[in-house]
């Protein structure tokens, strides 16, 4: 079985390399392509066992470390310019356009989504927004782009044998958006590393880039309202200026931090605190698996991995307002690290390593069955 794994991009070492890391720990012997390949030594070890992924055009444009995303427009034709069709199997692990490669009658599929292309659907308007892109001639051009890409993207969600969602949420917004079934296989979180403290120090964690759509921003006005809690903002991106700028002396930023200092800083936390709407999010399962409580939006993944009032608790909306209510409301519970920690586990590496082996496995034998009978 000649084998194949093509992912949108790798440049950071996210939720979705995670993924790429345990697939690559099932078969060793994966090929690999993306449009870009920016990683560090350190991350290419981890996520790719050291290999390079063969790149697209986009990857020597010029500014593409920087800001490869304003190349949006050329990502369908770059993904589609890969030649794939020498392979048996072809893994795609897909928030964008890593889905949309081109494939032949005689090769299996299988797409491992992250999300539809939020760029396309969910997060569109929010997308122009933050661009700057809502109105003139440039919004006009930028809009076009978009209901390009959407069709283009819905046309080619015909070129997967089978989806994997990473969340009930997500195969949701799959049935949704392109009238796919899919079945769900939870990411794979390292409860090993991200290990039980019991013991917690007076103050609230909130991790992530910091960028709009994780709202940042209500948790940081929450705790301006609560200037007798610390909170410690770890992570970096475009709106870290903005945040220090209307902080009160109450919150910390601690900027990027490496894995042990983020687990450091999850163990001793007295909370872990979420307010954006994510497909799946694992960053709350490791705070989870630190014994640590999270206090999350109600929708979106979070409601898969956060038991209320047992692991954590929810606010109803992304307002600075009921994520105040929340922590005021969390201060009067008590919570076992222990039984947090326990639900975590359920979300462990091997058990993702092991149901996609199957799965997997199951459908490509079923696959090349059916190639002899034709």
């Amino acid at each position: 079985m000649k084998k194949a794994l093509i992912s949108d991009w790798y440049y950071v070492n996210g939720g979705a390399e995670k993924v790429i890391h345990s697939i690559n720990k099932v078969w060793d012997n994966f090929d690999h392509f993306a449009l870009i390949d920016f990683l560090n030594d350190e991350d290419r070890e981890f996520i790719l066992n050291g290999k390079k992924a063969k790149t697209s055009f986009i990857q020597k444009l010029p500014t593409v470390r920087k800001n490869h995303r304003k190349f949006l427009q050329l990502f369908p034709i770059a993904i589609e310019q890969f030649d794939l069709s020498s392979y048996d199997l072809i893994i795609s692990s897909s928030s964008a356009v890593a889905k949309g490669i081109k494939v032949n009658k005689n090769q299996l599929h299988i797409c491992y989504c992250h999300s539809p292309m939020r760029y396309a659907w969910d997060l569109r308007e929010q997308y122009l927004k933050d661009a700057g892109l809502t109105k003139g001639l440039k919004g006009l051009y930028a809009k076009s782009v978009l209901d390009k890409i959407q069709k283009w993207d819905l046309y080619n969600s015909e070129n997967v044998d089978y989806f994997i969602a990473n969340s009930q949420h997500i195969s949701q917004r799959i049935k949704k958006t392109y009238n796919k079934d899919s079945v769900v296989i939870y990411p794979p979180v390292d409860v090993d590393f991200f290990s039980l403290q019991e013991t917690k120090e007076d103050y609230y964690l909130t991790a992530s880039r910091l960028v709009s759509y994780k709202k940042t921003q209500l948790i940081v006005e929450a705790f301006n309202e609560l200037s007798h809690l610390k909170l410690i903002v770890a992570g970096e991106g475009p709106e870290l200026e903005k945040l220090q700028k209307i902080a009160k002396d109450n919150i910390e930023f601690v900027g990027f931090v490496e894995n042990r200092k983020l687990r450091s800083l999850m163990q001793k936390a007295k909370a872990f605190v979420f307010a954006a709407e994510e497909d799946f999010g694992i960053i709350p399962l490791e705070a989870q698996a630190c014994g640590t409580p999270v206090i999350a939006l109600k929708k979106g993944g979070t409601l898969e991995t956060v038991v209320d009032n047992q692991t954590g608790m929810f606010f109803e909306e992304q307002s600075s307002q009921k994520i105040k209510e929340a922590i005021l409301n969390f201060k009067t519970k008590t919570f076992d690290p222990k039984i947090i920690r326990e639900h975590a586990v359920k979300f462990s590496k091997e058990r993702f390593e092991k149901e996609i082996k199957e799965f997997v496995e199951r459908k490509f034998k079923a696959h090349q069955q059916s190639l002899k009978e034709r």
